[in-house]
């Protein structure tokens, strides 16, 4: 039977929405409330679906984490569109493992960390804005990569990159900080892509096209 923590402590509201969406949904309910003070009934209803559509998309469920010392965690939901060795890449000097997770409009878009260690670097790149489920948004698209350290030396690096209509990257860690599984450092707004490079030496608990969930499920494991 596997353990499990948390890697922030449950919030204590039953839908918790993320912070960076509280502007977004207010804004979308005034303009409801106002369409419907005018009695705008033709605007009214449109309005009050995307409301409700942004309301679940910031949607920010609790995770409870595996707690296993080699496990590597899912940082992203959504689908693998990759998992492979890459020998050469923006991030590490020689070859590494590579699993890429796409996230569409429905998924959870709250970023969590893989696995405990150190925030040794944050390095920012503007880029171009292709669907985030082609290969070439890795390297082209705007992204934001978090370099960490574990306690027993091994480096990886997490990835965010935008997507097709995702304009923002939000990452709340900064370069020094120590961070644990399953916790909580960030987001993108409105379909984007999460990469993950790891040791060569890793192993792979996932396939292409599987589907994946934040602070839960297991992409691979430290050797």
């Amino acid at each position: 039977m596997k353990n499990y923590s948390w890697g922030d402590l449950p919030q204590p509201t039953a839908f918790p929405i993320a912070r960076p969406g509280y502007p977004v949904i207010f804004a979308c309910a005034f303009t409801t409330f106002v369409f419907a003070l005018l009695g705008m009934k033709f605007f009214t209803l449109p309005a009050l679906a995307i409301t409700l559509f942004v309301c679940f998309f910031f949607r920010d469920p609790d995770r409870a984490t595996p707690d296993d010392p080699h496990a590597v965690i899912s940082p992203a939901d959504g689908k693998i569109v990759y998992a492979g060795t890459v020998e050469e890449n923006t991030y590490f000097q020689g070859p590494c493992k590579k699993i890429s997770i796409f996230m569409s409009v429905f998924n959870v878009h709250v970023n969590r960390i893989p696995h405990d260690g150190q925030v040794k670097k944050i390095s920012y790149h503007p880029g171009k804005f292709f669907s985030a489920n082609l290969d070439k948004a890795s390297k082209e698209n705007e992204h934001n990569a978090l370099f960490i350290e574990t306690k027993d030396g091994l480096k990886y690096c997490v990835v965010q990159i935008a997507g097709l209509i995702a304009r923002r990257i939000i990452c709340n860690t900064t370069a020094g900080e120590s961070v644990i599984h399953g916790q909580r450092f960030g987001m993108i707004c409105f379909g984007s892509r999460l990469d993950v490079y790891l040791p060569v030496e890793s192993g792979f608990n996932v396939k292409l096209g599987e589907r994946v969930k934040a602070g839960n499920s297991i992409l691979g494991y430290f050797k």
